[in-house]
């Protein structure tokens, strides 16, 4: 990092550290008690605070992660301060331990974007300092930074353990990716993904010195026809099933192997993946989270993803391989036919964003699920053909992640998609200038209005006293 790239990365983060300590203040005087799920992550933190770890309220469905670091950090704090009674572990000081993660978070992007892209000359230090402000300010994720929820320790665990993976520190990945599964057990998929980076760089490694020794140059290991697919994963199979490359693979990842072994014990000692209440988060195939996912990073991703030549492109596709998408947009209408689920919460709860998405759209006619098909093939296309310049094999390792942190989810529920959707906006090429500007100048508009509505436009339930508010 240059000097002045640094200095401008340091004010960047200041100004919007301050920022967010301005609005911090804003919530906290607005909204003083605990609102939301907050009615379980706050009490349970206090119980930790007060020493109660054998306190366990059966509605908290993740482990206690957060609680446990809540501690870790606001008891040193208080002691050093000589903070008493009920200022430590109050509202307030629970909800500062996420603007600390926020911080964080927001050097880890600018962190893994450096070194993601760090072959790509072109892209400038402001660039980079853009594009990690603009993932820092994602609305979805900002705004759970002013409230305690898991959101922003789980994406910072989770983000820590991908640099460390990148730079070949693997124990120390997998360390960190037990503290985001502390946090989230669905973070368990992303330590997945980082042994998955290991391996796609050993595939791509082994594809490229098959490719020329055969000499042939018509086949990347970027994309081709289908018939180069289909040698790709034949290829793909031959390499795993030799014991000599299992065991090279194995004395690489096995940090990630002892962390998912772990998990998986885990898993049969709790009955499940979920403690706590599981009446409400139980898992099935519902394969149109995938299409929701595709949908919603349309939606924050516009200046890539819906363009004009992106259109162009994807109906010169069409014209080319009408087949292929024929049976896509079969299988596509099978799948929302056979595996859509509705969860009770989607219906009931109308303070989330996805309870007017869904009666707004998907309530309107039984048929819009199905005419929305095209929009969700244009949506798949036009996301893979960002990642055409990964390799093939990250690819695939990164869509069977994909499907395996969305599909189980019954509920349609956006937090669910942060992770899927920054680690794709991190390995995607940089956005001209004026597209980064219009992307950060829509996450502003995104979160003003957000956070209008959560702030001055409260309402009440019939049954209630308590004041409502709209959030995502």
């Amino acid at each position: 990092m240059e000097r002045a790239e640094a200095y401008g990365f340091s004010g960047v983060m200041s100004g919007a550290f301050l920022l967010s300590c301005l609005l911090f203040a804003a919530v906290s005087r607005r909204q003083r008690g605990p609102y939301m799920d907050e009615v379980f992550h706050v009490p349970q933190a206090q119980a930790y605070c007060h020493g109660r770890f054998l306190q366990w309220d059966p509605m908290i469905t993740t482990l206690p992660g957060l609680y446990l670091l809540s501690v870790g950090v606001v008891k040193p704090a208080a002691w050093l301060l000589g903070w008493t009674g009920s200022v430590v572990c109050s509202v307030g000081m629970l909800r500062f331990i996420n603007l600390l993660f926020s911080a964080g978070n927001f050097y880890l992007l600018y962190l893994l974007l450096f070194k993601i892209h760090q072959k790509n000359k072109a892209v400038s230090g402001f660039q980079r300092i853009l594009s990690a402000l603009t993932l820092a300010v994602f609305p979805t994720l900002y705004f759970f930074t002013f409230l305690y929820y898991t959101d922003p320790g789980s994406v910072f665990f989770t983000l820590f353990s991908y640099l460390m993976c990148l730079y070949g520190n693997h124990k120390t990945s997998a360390l960190l990716g037990f503290c985001g599964f502390m946090f989230r057990q669905t973070n368990i998929v992303w330590t997945v993904f980082c042994a998955g980076n290991v391996v796609a760089e050993k595939l791509n490694e082994a594809w490229k010195i098959e490719l020329q020794k055969k000499k042939d140059e018509k086949i990347s290991s970027r994309k081709g026809s289908f018939s180069d697919l289909t040698r790709i994963l034949q290829f793909l199979v031959e390499y795993l099933i030799s014991p000599k490359n299992v065991v090279a693979l194995t004395a690489l990842t096995w940090p990630y192997i002892i962390l998912v072994s772990l998990f998986f014990v885990f898993v049969i000692i709790n009955g499940g993946i979920v403690v706590g209440d599981r009446s409400s988060h139980e898992a099935c195939l519902h394969f149109p989270q995938l299409f929701y996912f595709l949908s919603f990073t349309v939606f924050f991703s516009f200046p890539h993803l819906l363009t004009p030549t992106k259109i162009r492109k994807f109906l010169l596709s069409l014209q080319k391989h009408p087949v292929q998408y024929s049976l896509i947009t079969v299988i596509s209408l099978f799948l929302i036919w056979k595996f859509t689920y509705v969860h009770k919460y989607l219906l009931a709860d109308n303070r989330h964003y996805t309870f007017y998405v869904w009666r707004k759209v998907f309530q309107r006619h039984e048929l819009v699920k199905y005419l929305l098909v095209p929009f969700y093939i244009f949506a798949g296309w036009s996301f893979a053909d960002t990642l055409k310049s990964k390799s093939i094999f990250w690819i695939l390792m990164y869509f069977v992640c994909l499907l395996a942190v969305t599909v189980p989810q019954k509920l349609l529920e956006f937090r669910y998609f942060i992770l899927p959707f920054l680690i794709y906006k991190l390995n995607i090429p940089f956005l001209s200038l004026y597209r980064q500007l219009l992307e950060l100048a829509f996450y502003i508009l995104v979160n003003a209005v957000t956070f209008y509505l959560f702030l001055n436009r409260t309402f009440q339930w019939e049954n209630s006293d308590e004041v409502q508010r709209f959030m995502w």
